[in-house]
């Protein structure tokens, strides 16, 4: 049996990387449909190697009929057309940040809590996490399990394609302007980022926190376990796509690097790459194009009891986004639709 599959914002970054993991992991589709804004209408994108489908203008499209919406639009656009889809009777696996804590809506990450997907028939909505969230969870979920994660403090280096093309763009043209001398300007960027690091995402909060480092805090605690104490600092980075993250843990219980190392080993979606040599360990321009979650750097934090270190990483477009939602879909419609 195959399904009719909608996949909103297929011109943009994740759209178009959802499309190219359908086809990849041959998705059961009788029909794909192209969806995006008006201006975009009448674009072709592909679906596999072979295949090109003609934008459709999203405002306007009718949900009838159709089973599954991968949708990615941004979160204003997604606040109106997610329910829409939700009450044509679509399943809507959104990847926005609007609906991931709403409490009827299920936010999924197939590795750690594929059992919230049950929970989709409130209103037709599963939330796929943030991109920085989604990697810190796979990598956590094997050693919460065996020893109880009490703390977690992490730093993240987030690659500038989680801000979109034009921010890929602005990389690009800043480093250009740098080697041949030309002004050096930003539009995307609150700051140059070619050759810089910017301590900003997302929108500050009145606690001086971004709005990215809560989205890691809250979405940690929905995932994983609600007592879970979480800091984040949410940083990026001059670099195309994957982010990486250092990651420190505080224990319930001990456990060594080697006991993590292993339990690492064995889990879903996780290759671990830890040699204490040059080049024994995984960085973003090695997880571009991937799809599991790299740990590397595993060691023990002797300043802390149970403590832990991590080095994790992975492509923000694919496991940070498109290939997640893709992952919802096939454990949807192998369990429930």
């Amino acid at each position: 049996m195959g399904y009719r599959v909608a996949v909103v914002g297929a011109t943009g970054n994740v759209g178009r990387e959802m499309l190219q993991i359908l086809a990849e992991r041959r998705f059961p589709v009788d029909e794909v449909i192209a969806l995006a804004s008006e201006r975009s209408a009448g674009r072709e994108v592909s679906f596999g190697e072979d295949e090109t489908l003609k934008v459709q203008p999203l405002d306007t499209f009718d949900f009838t009929g159709i089973d599954i919406v991968l949708s990615s639009p941004g979160a204003k656009v997604s606040a109106i057309h997610s329910p829409r889809a939700g009450k044509a009777g679509a399943v809507v696996i959104d990847n926005t940040s609007h609906f991931r804590m709403d409490p009827e809506v299920p936010l999924v990450v197939p590795e750690v809590n594929p059992e919230a997907i049950a929970e989709y028939g409130r209103k037709n909505i599963i939330a796929n996490p943030n991109c920085s969230t989604i990697q810190m969870v796979v990598a956590l979920k094997p050693l919460h399990d065996l020893a109880g994660i009490r703390r977690i403090v992490v730093a993240t280096y987030q690659s500038v394609s989680g801000a979109g093309r034009e921010a890929m763009d602005e990389l690009f043209g800043q480093t250009r302007a740098i080697y041949v001398n030309d002004p050096v300007e930003h539009e995307i960027f609150t700051k140059q980022i070619a050759f810089n690091v910017i301590p900003h995402i997302d929108t500050f909060m009145d606690s001086g926190e971004t709005k990215e480092e809560w989205k890691m805090v809250v979405e940690t605690k929905k995932i994983l376990d609600k007592s879970i104490k979480v800091s984040a600092s949410c940083v990026r980075v001059p670099v195309f796509i994957g982010h990486a993250e250092a990651v420190n843990i505080e224990l319930e219980q001990p456990l060594s690097a080697e006991e993590a190392r292993d339990a690492l080993r064995a889990a879903p979606g996780v290759i671990v790459v830890d040699h204490r040599a040059n080049e024994g360990y995984v960085t973003p321009v090695e997880c571009a194009g991937e799809d599991a979650v790299y740990v590397s750097r595993i060691r023990e934090d002797p300043t802390v009891e149970n403590g832990l270190n991590l080095w994790v990483v992975s492509d923000n477009l694919r496991k940070g986004a498109a290939l997640n939602a893709v992952q919802i879909a096939e454990v949807l419609a192998r369990d429930y639709l």
